[in-house]
């Protein structure tokens, strides 16, 4: 499992990247090799939209289940990794590159102190197994 220590972390296996006031986000590589094969990207919200931390902003169906992608942040999305939707096995293959899903200018930047980071996440994953 990979866990690159620059990002951080929330319980339902969200990731974000935090660059001043902009957070780009997407699922973690435990998240992806919990689903399995991901055949199907649905995103709930689109550029210009608000959402708040925690709101369920897409779904990804896999050939095992389908789940949730919930907001680790709240703000404004500027951009929506729309090629998930045409190839959604990105998640699988890359899923901290390629298959970021959105990025979001933070309303609230200290919400992401709550977060957790690599190490946390980590032992956090393996306490799961």
């Amino acid at each position: 499992m990979k866990t690159p220590d620059e990002l951080k972390y929330q319980e339902t296996d969200e990731w974000v990247m935090i660059e001043g006031k902009q957070a780009t986000m997407g699922i973690s590589d435990y998240a992806q090799g919990q689903l399995s094969d991901i055949v199907f990207v649905e995103f709930d919200f689109e550029a210009d939209d608000e959402i708040k931390a925690g709101d369920i902003i897409a779904t990804i169906e896999s050939v095992k289940a389908a789940g949730d992608v919930i907001s680790p942040v709240s703000g404004k999305i500027i951009e929506v990794n729309e090629k998930l939707t045409e190839e959604p096995e990105t998640l699988n293959k890359d899923p901290y590159g390629d298959g970021w899903m959105y990025k979001i200018e933070m309303s609230n930047p200290s919400e992401a102190d709550s977060l957790m980071s690599a190490e946390e996440y980590e032992k956090y994953c393996s306490d799961r197994d």
